[in-house]
This record gives structure tokens, C-alpha cells and sequence, in this order.
């Protein structure tokens, strides 16, 4: 399904062409018919070649420009509708500032009531409007609503129009701007809005406000339905939702997948006017798709804003909006989402060189402040495939750059502190860079140091002091290789336990038990004495053969065992094997 909206001034036609083109009454309630003009909004939906079309009918009058915006807001393109006998008119003006602002750039101009005026001179006053603005390039013609001349090129027309708009991503995450709510006998509240992307189905839960709420039934072109799939006019069935809890501005969301923001940055298009350009007034009201949200707006840089709402709602970079000034009755700025978790503006210059930071590129800014964030995060915030990706987290590039320097400094600062441990702990490593544990060894890889066992190896060295303590050990042993250093005599060369640690590590010394440590080949030579004896021995007797004590022969013989030098027979007995 494609959806458009119409769009111009009070009574121009633009519900007659509706009526023409669908044979539908777009007008929902009878004051609106009575009065001959659309109050809010109307739907209606034809088959074109192309496919069904769904029309989006908004009120011309000023005095329902809301209506209009809320109409506008969630729709790609537009049918811009100028009457003949009357020409460009104040609303036209509102809308296509409007429309510019939003980025609207499909569409059709439609100079209406052709029969009763030459329609060229208002096709020539539209184009000149249009000119400067993104509609600047849509196709136009002429017809007749009442008398039906031109209605054929219309919808051959609008089958273009259609076939040209961008395809949504049924993958994409939902977001319904609700435009009307009410409750239907038998079903409980409804709910109507246009989908632009994603997939709705029967089932599945939405988020609301933060209230996670069933979908109980779907409905698109009159019809019920099992699944939607935007761009679509659907109606939404809740369960479980009072009819006073959901307003027009609110949104069906996917769960856990947008933002609800109060406070973002924003880049401000101030709409094409003769004269200067008026300042942005601190307080105006921002439409967002079918919402209107009173926004404080404290000027950054030349063209970009921070805008503090007066409640949230759920948006991403990229997102377009419009700031309109009630009093004055006009369009202020086009609004194009930059940031929608920005830093907070604290210090004095802060918002002069956030403004600086924006004009170079609001998701750099993020990155930069934020150091690694999750993919998951930056899709939320609609920064998708940006900066450098490390697995499930993307940097800065100039952070990345430096890391690997930064974490060279780290593991060499460590190592001057702690000399006889194992190497710098990863967890360590991780927390001075300030990034996730998992990133460490991706780092890492940049400096040709590894990770094992959880820590960034220390060098085969040991300080000094250290080296020439296990050389006083090591010559002990050379006379009687098998007679472990007592308590004294380590304690006299000053090595402890963290010593020892040590020495083990870089394989000068090997571990046989607590404080009983013997020469690095000490059990490759044990097993050749051992494998001397006759037949199966005792613990005595491997005792007497190594010339040592009980204290190491048998703490000796389980090291044996448990490196398969040796094997311990059911009587207690050992063999060389």
C-alpha cells in the first residue's frame, strides 16, 4: 500500500478529489459535511496499476493546522491541491512551509476547478512557490472535482507518484504515530495511524508509553487482517487499554527499540521569505509525526538548537519534525534530529562548542563522548554503521587510534608496580582504557601483545634483586639437587612467596608444595635416579635414592605422579614406567 496526504488551502477541493478518486466520504462527521470543510482527518483508499493508495485528507483551514500536521507528519508524499479561481492563498503557504520542512519531496501539484477558471496563472503562482523547496520537482496538472475533466490523467498520474516512492523495510522497527483513538463495540480501543516501516501482527506486544500492550486485531482498507506491513493506513486493535489512555501524538513502538527523549539537538531550516529571516522564538510547539509537544529551543550554533520537550517521545537521528510558532500562526524551523541523548550543556561555552561539535558531525560527537557504545545503543539512537566496529561496540576513530598506545602505557606502568606478578590482568587493562573486557585482546592485537589465562604475560625476566637470590638457590642445589632451602635460608635471601611465584613462572625454579621449591629440572632428574631402583619402590626408599627429606620426597612423588614421570601402584608402591 502507498499513502498520501492532500495539502492546501481551506476549501480548494482537496476532500472532492478524494471523493472523485475513491468514490469514499473522506469527511468523517457531519459538521465537517454540513459545513462543506474538512475539521480533521479524513481517509479514504483506491486501486491504482500500481497497487492500493490510501489518502490522508487534512483540513485547509488555519484553524486546524494541528489537524493538518498530525495528517502530514507520517507520510511520504503529498497531492498539493491550488484552485484555480482563487490561486496561492495564506494556507497553501503554511502547508508547503510545511511540507518543506519535512522533507516531503514526492508528490503532485493539482490545480483544481479547472472549469471554472483558467488554470495556467495559478499553475505558474504554485511552481514559483514551489520552486524553492523540496516539492521544487513534482509533476503537475489540471482537472475538474466536480465535472470530473483531467480525472483519468490523475490517476495515471498519482500510479507514477506511487511507483517512484522509496520501499519501506518490513524488517524495520514499528513506530505508529497514533492520529485517532475510539472505541468499537464488541472490540475495546482502537487506534489508527500510518505505519511507514515494519510489520505489525496479530499477537504480538507493542510498547505504550512504556506499558507493553497486546495487539488484538488489525484491520488495513477496511478489511481485518492477520499482519500489516508499512506503508500502510492501519487500524490497531489494543487489549487491555482504557480509550482515555492513548491520544493522538502517542506512538506504538517496538519494544526496547526507540528512545523516548525529552531533551535533543537538532538542526533548525528556517522556511524561504522575503526580508531577513526571523529569530527562532524560545518557545514553540514541535510536530513529530502525528504529535504536538511544546519545546523550549536554546540556539547551539547557526542552525542547530537544543530542544527540551514537555514530555517524551520516542525518537531517533534522522527523524524530522517541524517547530511552529501558535501565536503567529507560521512554521518556524524544519527540524532534522541530530542527537536525541545529548551531553549535558553545564559549564560556561558549553553550548557554543556543542554547536562547534554538531556542525562536525553529531554521531562522531557521540562516539567521542561516549567512548565504545553498543551497536544495539547507536541503532536505538539511529546511528547505524558508524565508527570503528570492535565486535558488538563501535569507537571513535580517533579513539580507536589510540588506544593501542594508551594500553602499551598501561601494561608498562603496571609491570613497573607489580614486577613478580604474572603479567597485567585483563579486567585492569580494561578499566584504565575504559572500554568492555571483551575489547581488550582486540586492542592488543594492534601492539603484538597477547592475552593468557586473563592477564597480558609478563616478560621471562625477573628484576635484579630477584635473579640473583634464585642464582643463591639454584647453587644450593647444584650439590644436592633434591634438598629443598628450608624457611631460613629463603627468608634469608629474601625470597617469598611472591618471589617464588615468580622464579616459577619464568621456569627457573618448580613448585613441589607450599615453600618447597626445587630446581627447574629437578623432576626430570628425580625420575631418572628413581628409574635406577629394582622393581616397584616405596616413598622410603625413593627418599634414601634422592638423598633428601620426607618434607620433599613426598610432595616429590605426587608431582611425579601427576606428570606421569612415575606410578602409583594400589599397595602404595611407584614405578618408573
Amino acid at each position: 500500500m502507498r499513502v498520501i496526504a492532500t495539502a492546501g488551502h481551506v476549501d480548494h477541493g482537496k476532500s472532492t478529489l478524494i471523493r472523485r478518486l475513491t468514490g469514499m466520504e473522506p469527511d468523517r462527521w457531519a459538521e465537517e459535511r454540513a459545513r462543506g470543510l474538512t475539521i480533521d482527518l479524513g481517509f479514504a483508499w483506491t486501486e491504482l496499476p500500481s497497487g492500493p493508495v490510501a489518502f490522508v485528507d487534512v483540513p485547509g483551514h488555519e484553524r486546524f493546522t494541528t489537524n493538518m500536521l498530525a495528517g502530514v507528519g507520517p507520510v511520504p508524499a503529498v497531492l498539493f491541491v491550488v484552485a484555480a479561481d482563487e490561486g496561492w492563498m495564506p494556507q497553501s503557504a503554511e502547508h508547503l512551509a510545511a511540507l518543506d520542512g519535512l522533507g516531503v519531496r514526492h508528490g503532485l501539484l493539482v490545480v483544481t476547478r479547472a472549469d471554472l477558471d483558467d488554470p495556467a496563472p495559478a499553475l505558474a503562482q504554485a511552481r514559483a512557490h514551489l520552486a524553492a523547496t523540496s516539492l521544487r520537482d513534482v509533476r503537475a496538472l489540471a482537472v475538474s472535482g466536480r465535472g470530473g475533466a483531467g480525472m483519468t490523467d490523475l490517476r495515471a498520474e498519482l500510479d507514477v507518484v506511487a511507483r517512484a516512492l522509496p520501499e519501506p523495510d518490513p524488517a524495520a522497527d514499528v513506530r505508529l504515530w497514533v492520529d485517532r483513538s475510539f472505541t468499537a463495540r464488541g472490540a475495546g480501543t482502537v487506534v489508527t495511524g500510518t505505519l511507514g516501516a515494519g510489520t505489525i501482527e496479530v499477537g504480538e506486544e507493542l510498547d505504550l508509553g512504556g506499558r507493553h500492550v497486546p495487539v488484538r486485531g488489525l484491520q488495513a482498507l477496511g478489511e481485518p487482517v492477520d499482519r500489516v506491513t508499512g506503508v500502510a493506513r492501519v487500524a490497531v486493535n489494543l487489549r487491555g487499554v482504557a480509550r482515555d489512555r492513548v491520544r493522538r501524538g502517542d506512538a506504538l513502538v517496538t519494544p526496547g527499540a526507540w528512545w523516548p527523549t525529552r531533551e535533543l539537538d537538532a538542526r533548525l531550516t528556517t522556511p524561504a521569505a522575503p526580508g531577513p529571516t526571523p529569530p527562532v522564538p524560545a518557545r514553540l510547539v514541535l510536530h513529530v509525526g502525528s504529535a504536538a509537544v511544546p519545546v523550549h529551543v536554546r540556539p547551539l550554533g547557526p542552525d542547530t538548537a537544543r530542544l527540551t520537550l514537555a514530555h517524551p517521545l520516542p525518537l531517533r537521528a534522522g527523524d524530522r519534525g517541524l517547530l511552529r510558532d501558535p501565536g503567529r500562526h507560521r512554521i518556524a524551523a524544519g527540524v532534522l534530529v541530530l542527537d536525541v541523548r545529548p551531553p549535558a550543556l553545564t559549564r560556561r561555552g558549553a553550548a557554543r562548542r556543542r554547536g562547534l561539535e554538531l556542525a562536525a558531525g553529531a554521531v562522531h560527537a557521540h562516539l567521542r563522548q561516549r567512548g565504545p557504545v553498543p551497536v544495539r545503543e547507536l541503532h536505538v539512537l539511529g546511528f547505524d554503521d558508524v565508527g570503528v566496529p570492535v565486535g558488538e561496540w563501535r569507537f571513535d576513530p580517533e579513539h580507536w587510534a589510540g588506544l593501542a598506545r594508551r594500553a602499551t602505557e598501561v601494561v608498562a606502568a603496571w609491570r613497573a608496580d607489580h614486577p613478580l606478578t604474572a603479567g597485567t590482568p585483563v579486567d585492569v587493562l580494561a578499566d584504565r582504557l575504559g572500554v568492555p573486557a571483551d575489547v581488550v585482546p582486540a586492542v592488543l592485537g594492534r601492539t603484538g601483545a597477547r592475552v593468557v589465562d586473563g592477564h597480558v604475560p609478563a616478560p621471562a625476566a625477573l628484576p635484579p634483586a630477584v635473579a640473583g637470590a634464585v642464582a643463591a638457590v639454584e647453587a644450593d642445589l647444584a650439590g644436592a639437587p633434591f634438598r629443598a632451602p628450608d624457611a631460613a635460608r629463603l627468608a634469608e635471601l629474601g625470597l617469598g612467596t611472591r618471589e617464588l611465584a615468580a622464579a616459577v613462572r619464568v621456569g627457573r625454579l618448580v613448585r613441589v608444595a607450599d615453600g618447597v621449591v626445587l630446581a627447574a629440572d629437578a623432576p626430570r632428574r628425580a625420575a631418572g635416579v628413581l628409574a635406577g631402583l629394582p622393581g616397584p619402590f616405596t616413598a622410603s626408599q625413593a627418599k634414601a635414592a634422592l638423598g633428601t627429606t620426607r618434607r620433599v620426597a613426598v610432595p616429590l612423588l605426587e608431582l611425579l605422579d601427576s606428570l606421569g614421570l612415575t606410578r602409583r601402584l594400589p599397595d602404595d608402591t611407584r614405578l618408573v614406567p
